[in-house]
């Protein structure tokens, strides 16, 4: 891509599906994205066009340095200390829904959000059959793999699951990067055996262990690809 997306382009990016990346807008505009490595159209009927991974780290960053201007002077929304992903708030600003990774502030709507979280798995449930060779909804597809900390925290909140507040000690998940490839780690002192069962009846393999350190048990979380 040697020139950046029209103001034109950039609305339809940002229209698209917080999960799925499906799209809005003309035949031309969609073309126009295809062209720029975007955006693909799905070979299956009804043929909907969606963004790429290149689509979605650029409407990612884009929503971060919004996010970032609205702060201020307060922290952004960057990778922090602890492993969790940029841009994972409960509230960005951007009006663009975000799982929450267990740390953030509490949303102000709580009926809202419950709405918002169950139209994202539903969301992410679509982008299962639509990319997945066999179009098995059971199974995590390539954008869970490529968004492990988010995807995992989606399983578990529309599963009901409570993430933690902001504070150490706050009650609720965490989900965390971990150093092993394809593979996150999630806290839950109070329900973590619960926090398992939903992943793997979310197409998730799932061990249990316990931190050296301290002595602290947590679940080790990775996608199924079979």
């Amino acid at each position: 891509m040697t020139r950046p997306p029209t103001a034109a382009q950039w609305r339809v990016i940002e229209a698209a599906d917080p999960v799925t990346g499906r799209l809005r807008g003309t035949a031309a505009q969609h073309e126009a994205l295809v062209k720029r490595g975007l955006a693909f159209r799905h070979p299956r009927p009804p043929r909907d066009h969606f963004l790429t991974p290149a689509g979605h780290r650029l409407r990612e960053e884009r929503e971060r340095e919004r996010a970032e201007g609205a702060e201020g002077k307060e922290a952004g929304p960057a990778e922090s200390a602890d492993g969790t992903e940029g841009g994972t708030s409960a509230a960005t600003g951007t009006g663009v829904f975000t799982a929450r990774v267990g740390g953030e502030e509490a949303p102000a709507a709580p009926a809202r959000r419950t709405w918002e979280v169950h139209s994202a798995w539903q969301g992410l449930l679509e982008l299962r059959r639509m990319t997945n060779p066999d179009g098995d909804t059971a199974r995590p597809c390539a954008w869970e793999r490529t968004h492990l900390v988010r995807a995992a925290a989606l399983a578990l909140e529309a599963d009901g699951h409570t993430p933690a507040g902001p504070g150490p000690a706050a009650p609720g998940y965490r989900v965390r990067a971990t150093p092993q490839p394809e593979a996150v780690a999630v806290h839950e002192p109070g329900a973590l055996r619960a926090c398992a069962a939903t992943l793997e009846r979310a197409g998730w393999q799932v061990s249990e262990h316990t931190e050296a350190r301290t002595g602290r048990r947590y679940v080790l979380a990775s996608p199924r690809r079979t």
